[in-house]
């Protein structure tokens, strides 16, 4: 198989029933930060749902990126360390580059219809193989060229659910007297 550069998006949804701390730490902060922008479209008004300002405020897209600081400080504690993914040694290794909120629901009114997402994208690896639901990838370092015949350190894991191949791209060809 041919070595390809992949990068991964883990779309991790977060509802108002979750059960892990951080994830109730997120809902939470999000919704109070929702409610206190939203305001600024549905003062006066009789729309109290997500959808609903969508619908009769163009400009309440922005609401998204005025909620996203109410999480940013919650994706700087994972470290950089995305926890849902593991190894098949039980390790956590996927790298994060970047992340994406997102509002799926929600209501000013109603605390239980807060549901959102973080997208979170992979640093880029190198995609070795694909052995049955696993995927074999090594880090791809930007720094020194890929070289065929040397050892790189491998991470098997499974696929899974919300787990996605953001993007795929084959690695730079060597230039004369690139490599020696």
């Amino acid at each position: 198989m041919n070595k390809r550069i992949i990068t991964l998006c883990y779309r991790k949804i977060i509802r108002p029933n979750a059960a892990l701390p951080w994830d109730k730490m997120v809902h939470g902060d999000s919704y109070m930060e929702f409610k206190m922008q939203a305001q600024n479209f549905s003062a006066g008004t009789p729309y109290t749902s997500y959808a609903q300002l969508l619908q009769h405020f163009p400009n309440a897209q922005k609401l998204t990126g005025m909620v996203t600081p109410s999480v940013t400080g919650y994706v700087q504690q994972l470290g950089g360390i995305l926890p849902e993914i593991l190894n098949t040694l039980g390790r956590r290794f996927l790298r994060i580059r970047s992340f994406q909120f997102e509002i799926i629901n929600s209501d000013i009114n109603d605390r239980d219809k807060h549901v959102v997402a973080i997208n979170f994208f992979s640093e880029p690896l190198i995609w070795h193989d694909t052995i049955n639901n696993y995927l074999l990838v090594s880090s791809h370092n930007t720094e020194t060229p890929n070289d065929e015949d040397a050892e790189a350190l491998t991470e098997l894991f499974q696929l899974q659910p919300y787990l996605n191949i953001h993007s795929v791209a084959s690695p730079q060809p060597l230039s004369k007297g690139e490599g020696l």
